[in-house]
């Protein structure tokens, strides 16, 4: 047997209702999504880290995932690991005639291939179809902006969004000297679309800018506590001015 047929044996003993595993026949295409997700999270962690058996170990969870929802689909009658397979198949043929085109030819367009697919499975209209609603919700207003941007709705230049982030920033600062917090949560949200807009424009993805900052405030905060601590002090028991300088002190130290 090939590798993997014999996950697909392993999949089907563990769902098989008399002698299987009870948490996983218990599991339903619902249940079984978040991980799918948190396994193409750690997919993209260990490529972050460059840690590539860490890759090995991560990519054979998300091909499990793959196989668990493509089981549960087999036994409702709806389809199999290899109409799965032969799907993507399919498509990618399809993306690439010029590669797999008896008449070959030019490149198409990425994007009109997937747009004349849309249109043939739902006879979709809007230029923001197509986007999933279950992106990280950064990641899907940058998608939603490149589709508004493909039809012309969009700043020509950075600064010009950077005129509308702080016309953002005013709006939300009204908003909170006002005391008026649900308008002020709108405007939050307002802002940080009108910063993941910002990222586009400096070809950036947010979610990589964020991920960075993150790493940075990580760096800065340990080199706090690693401070206090050859005091023998904890943070939580420094003034907020001692935290201050002790944060300036970090940007110098560690970036």
């Amino acid at each position: 047997m090939s590798a993997i047929d014999r996950l697909l044996d392993l999949m089907a003993r563990l769902r098989d209702p008399e002698i299987g595993c009870t948490w996983d026949r218990a599991q339903s295409f619902a249940t079984i999504a978040p991980y799918t997700i948190e396994e193409a999270y750690e997919v993209a962690d260990a490529i972050r880290r460059g840690d590539l058996d860490a890759l090995k170990d991560e990519l054979g969870d998300l091909l499990f995932q793959v196989v668990f929802h493509a089981r549960m689909a087999e036994e409702e009658g709806r389809f199999a690991f290899d109409d799965v397979a032969q799907a993507i198949i399919d498509k990618m043929i399809r993306r690439h005639p010029h590669l797999f085109s008896p008449a070959g030819g030019e490149r198409p367009s990425w994007e009109a291939i997937k747009a004349a697919e849309r249109q043939a499975k739902g006879g979709t209209t809007s230029a923001l179809d197509g986007v999933a609603a279950t992106l990280p919700a950064l990641t899907r207003a940058v998608k939603l902006q490149d589709r508004a941007a493909r039809v012309g709705f969009d700043w020509p230049e950075a600064l010009q969004v950077l005129d509308k982030l702080e016309e953002e920033i005013a709006e939300l600062r009204a908003e909170i000297l006002a005391g008026e917090r649900d308008k002020a949560r709108a405007e939050l949200g307002d802002l940080l679309f009108a910063c993941a807009n910002l990222a586009r424009h400096l070809d950036a993805l947010p979610e990589d800018m964020l991920a960075a900052a993150n790493a940075k405030f990580e760096r800065r905060f340990h080199a706090i506590e690693a401070a206090l601590a050859r005091q023998g002090r904890h943070a939580k028991d420094a003034t907020l001015d001692e935290l201050e300088a002790l944060w300036r002190a970090a940007k110098r130290q560690v970036g």
